[in-house]
C-alpha cells in the first residue's frame, strides 16, 4: 500500500498553494498518495489541478490589518488561527496520514498535537530581514518548525550563507509544472501577487509595443499552472517569491517589483547576492527599463522532486507511522468531525507568541518608515500635480481676464467712435466749436 502524505498550504496568496501542489504532484509521480488541505486564496488552483481539498478556517493577517486595523488583526485573526489549528487537528486525526508536508505553521502546530511526522517548507529565514522585530518573528517561526519537523526544506535561488539555519536542507526552487502545449507565448508575462497590482505596468508595456500576458486581466481565466506560460515568455514581471521560483525553474529572466515586506526582503537578497536571472525594480520606470534590457536566463532544477524522494524514502523505511494496522483504517477524506477549539488549548501559548510577533511586526519602525516614505512620495507627487494644475488654471484665468479686458476696450473704442460720428453729423452748418 503506497504511503499517504497530507500536503497543506498556507491560505494567504495563491503562491503557497501552487508551491505545495508541485510537491503533491511530485509525491504522486514517485508512487505516493496525497490528500490536500489549505483553502483560502489558493483553493481555485487546487481544484484546477484535480484535488478536492479540506478547507480549515482561513487566516489572513495581511487583509485584517491592511484592510482594517490592528484591533481587527487581534480580534479576528487570533481566533481564526486557533480555529485553523483545531480544524487541522480534526482533519489529521480523521485521515491518519503517514506524514504531513506543509508551509503552513498552523498545520505544523496541529501535526505536533496529532503525532504526525512533519516535513516543513520555508524560505523566509530570519537573516532575510534587516528589521529587528521582523527578524525576531521569522526566527520564532523558524526555530519552532525546525524543532518539530523531521526535515526542514529551504527552497532558494541565492547561494548559501551564514544566515542559513544549520539544520535546514537547502533545495532548488519549487515550481508547479504543467502542460507545455497549453501555453500562448508572449513577450512579457505579468504576474501580480495577491497583495499587489501590476496592471499599470502591463499597460505601459503594451503601449511600448510588447505582447503582454497579464494574469490579472478580466479576460484571463486561471489555469492549472502558469509555468508553461512563463517558460514561453522572453521575460516575466512579478512581485512574489512563488513566481520567482517559477521563473527560476522555467529559465525565464525575471524582473521583481516588490510590494510587501517579505517581497522587499526577498528582492534585497536577490540584489545582495546578484543572483543570475533576476533584476529588482523598485519603481515602475525601473521595470520598463529592466524589461527592455532583461537579465540573463536563470538555470535551476525543480526542488519538488527532492522533497518527494526524501519524504517517501523515510516512509518506506520501517516506521510505526507508515504501517497502520489493517483493522484500524484511516477515515474517508471527507469525514472530518467538528473539533472544539479547546482541543488546541495546549497550542495557545505558542499561538499567542506567533500573534504577538506578527502584530508587533506590523508596528515595527522599518515598516512605518516604508509606509511614511510611500505616503510622502505619493503626497509629493500629488502636490506637484496640484501645483501644475494651479499654474495651468492660473494661466487660463489670466488669459481669460486679459481677453475680456481687451474685448471690453475694443467695445469702448467702437462706442466712442460711433458717438463722435453721430455728434459730427448733428452739427449745425456755419456754427463753429
Amino acid at each position: 500500500m503506497p504511503p499517504t502524505v497530507a500536503v497543506a498550504h498556507y491560505p494567504e496568496g495563491a503562491g503557497h498553494a501552487t508551491r505545495m501542489l508541485a510537491v503533491a504532484e511530485a509525491i504522486e509521480s514517485a508512487g505516493g498518495s496525497v490528500r490536500m488541505a489549505g483553502g483560502g486564496a489558493g483553493r481555485e488552483f487546487v481544484a484546477l489541478n484535480g484535488y478536492d481539498e479540506f478547507e480549515p478556517t482561513t487566516v489572513d493577517y495581511i487583509d485584517t490589518y491592511q484592510g482594517g486595523s490592528l484591533w481587527q488583526a487581534a480580534t479576528q485573526s487570533l481566533p481564526a488561527s486557533l480555529g485553523r489549528i483545531a480544524d487541522y487537528q480534526a482533519w489529521l486525526s480523521a485521515t491518519e496520514p503517514d506524514a504531513l508536508v506543509t508551509d503552513d505553521m498552523f498545520a505544523a502546530m496541529a501535526a505536533t498535537r496529532c503525532d504526525v511526522p512533519l516535513y516543513v517548507l520555508k524560505h523566509d529565514m530570519p537573516g532575510l530581514y534587516d528589521d529587528a522585530v521582523e527578524r525576531a518573528g521569522a526566527r520564532f517561526h523558524t526555530l519552532f518548525q525546525l524543532s518539530a519537523a523531521r526535515e526542514f526544506f529551504y527552497p532558494v535561488v541565492w547561494p548559501g550563507s551564514a544566515a542559513d539555519p544549520e539544520r535546514a536542507t537547502r533545495i532548488p526552487p519549487v515550481a508547479l509544472d504543467g502542460d507545455a502545449s497549453a501555453r500562448d507565448d508572449a513577450d512579457v508575462v505579468v504576474v501580480p501577487s495577491h497583495y499587489s497590482s501590476l496592471s499599470r505596468i502591463a499597460d505601459h508595456l503594451r503601449r511600448q509595443g510588447y505582447d503582454v500576458l497579464d494574469v490579472a486581466d478580466e479576460d484571463w481565466d486561471p489555469v492549472a499552472s502558469l509555468l508553461p506560460y512563463i517558460r514561453g515568455a522572453d521575460v516575466v514581471v512579478c512581485s512574489g517569491y512563488s513566481t520567482i521560483m517559477d521563473a527560476a525553474v522555467a529559465g525565464t529572466p525575471c524582473v521583481v517589483h516588490p510590494a510587501t515586506d517579505e517581497q522587499e526582503a526577498v528582492a534585497d537578497w536577490l540584489e545582495r547576492f546578484d543572483v543570475t536571472g533576476f533584476a529588482v525594480a523598485p519603481d515602475q520606470i525601473d521595470v520598463l527599463d529592466a524589461v527592455a534590457s532583461p537579465p540573463p536566463e536563470p538555470q535551476f532544477d525543480n526542488g519538488a522532486e527532492v522533497i518527494a524522494r526524501r519524504v517517501l524514502a523515510d516512509l518506506r523505511n520501517p516506521d510505526p507511522y507508515a504501517t497502520p494496522s489493517a483493522d484500524e483504517p484511516g477515515a474517508a477524506a471527507g469525514a472530518v468531525p467538528q473539533a472544539s477549539r479547546l482541543r488546541s488549548i495546549a497550542t495557545v501559548s505558542t499561538l499567542a507568541a506567533v500573534c504577538l510577533i506578527t502584530t508587533t511586526s506590523l508596528l515595527s519602525p522599518s515598516r512605518w518608515r516604508r509606509k511614511l516614505g510611500a505616503v510622502a512620495s505619493r503626497s509629493a507627487t500629488a502636490g506637484r500635480a496640484a501645483a501644475n494644475r494651479s499654474r495651468r488654471l492660473g494661466h487660463t484665468a489670466a488669459d481669460a481676464a486679459a481677453g475680456a479686458i481687451s474685448t471690453a476696450a475694443d467695445g469702448c473704442r467702437r462706442v466712442l467712435d460711433r458717438c463722435r460720428r453721430v455728434t459730427a453729423d448733428a452739427r449745425v452748418p456755419g456754427l463753429s466749436r
